[in-house]
């Protein structure tokens, strides 16, 4: 049998040693490696709703907190605090502020969510939204807390580009687990998916996300990111209320829409939900938009007060009625335009289904 040839050493010859080219000095007018230029701002990454935690040892779980998602864009100028759609909230969360400008930084995009804590611990949106003075309120928050989740520039560096779990290990660097401060880590939980979902709604939680380790961070809502919640919660439009003079600010049930392709499509009312505060603020809302007929039909309603379908509200419920109205629902409050509210959209029968 023919042996092989004998390798012959990499561009040398076999009886001289191996040696690396003699080290220049570096030429102190050469620069320094480019900086990635920092976006003004980056679309975020949204979570894609499902009904079942994911399995895999690829995905990280978290809890699904309930308030505003934001940026905070961390620079030598200054801070600036950026809503889901873009708008400059900087001056609304002035302790969240002050605590940017206090991590070890020079340049950094957090993501993450503004809460307000209820007794137990548990975001509350409604508490939120009271504390900057209601849906178009321009009170500032001092009670919101900023909880971290993930890390897209970090000293100069631009971070989407790489995996998950390395954006996570520098974010735990920069933003410590636990304290009381008004930034704070939104940590990672080790468990079964369905072992947290459970515990997660045993406390009254929204529900829980789960997060590809090994996804970039991608705008749009594209699948690296999962929500699972323990109930419903979506945004509908506002088309009318029903009056009730033993109700907080007269509003016996708020009457709902949906979008269905280019049109509105009535899902039935709220009654629950409400208290005296946030029943006063949406009925001063609404009655700047009455109009004499019912943006879509909402059936006979006779003590009925229509208005112009411009009002958010964010409904928490259960499940769906046979004829598409909406199953124990409860009032949540109002949605910002500056947080990109959407309004649920009722899928559309395909093609195959007519």
């Amino acid at each position: 049998m023919r042996k092989p040839p004998k390798p012959k050493p990499l561009l040398q010859d076999a009886d001289k040693p191996v040696q690396s080219r003699p080290r220049k000095p570096r030429n102190p007018a050469q620069p320094n490696l480019p900086l990635d230029p920092m976006p003004d701002r980056v679309d975020p990454c949204l979570a894609l709703l499902k009904t079942k935690p994911p399995k895999g040892r690829q995905w990280a779980f978290e809890v699904k907190w309930d308030g505003y998602r934001l940026a905070v864009h961390i620079e030598p100028s200054g801070v600036r605090v950026l809503t889901r759609g873009g708008h400059d909230w900087t001056d609304r969360f002035p302790s969240i502020v002050a605590q940017a400008k206090r991590l070890s930084v020079s340049t950094a995009i957090l993501d993450g969510e503004a809460v307000v804590f209820d007794e137990q611990g548990r975001s509350d949106f409604g508490k939120l939204q009271q504390s900057l003075g209601g849906r178009g309120g321009k009170r500032t928050s001092r009670e919101a807390v900023f909880l971290a989740f993930d890390l897209l520039y970090f000293d100069g560096r631009d971070l989407t580009g790489t995996e998950l779990s390395a954006r996570r290990h520098l974010l735990e660097g920069l933003v410590p687990a636990g304290g009381e401060d008004a930034i704070r880590l939104s940590e990672e939980i080790e468990a079964d998916g369905d072992v947290l979902l459970r515990i997660a709604c045993e406390h009254g939680l929204e529900g829980i996300i789960a997060k590809d380790r090994n996804s970039t961070y991608r705008s749009g809502r594209l699948g690296d990111w999962l929500k699972i919640k323990c109930v419903q919660s979506d945004g509908f439009l506002i088309v009318g209320y029903e009056k009730s003079t033993a109700s907080f600010g007269g509003i016996g049930r708020l009457l709902l829409a949906a979008r269905k392709g280019d049109e509105l499509v009535y899902v039935g009312g709220v009654g629950t939900g409400f208290n005296e505060r946030s029943a006063g603020e949406l009925r001063k809302q609404m009655d700047k938009l009455i109009i004499g007929k019912p943006a879509v039909d909402t059936g006979r309603k006779r003590i009925a007060v229509f208005v112009l379908p411009k009002l958010i509200a964010e409904i928490e419920y259960r499940a769906w009625t046979h004829d598409g109205k909406l199953r124990h629902a409860s009032y949540k409050g109002l949605r910002e335009a500056q947080d990109n509210a959407v309004v649920y959209a009722l899928e559309q029968p395909s093609i195959s289904d007519t």
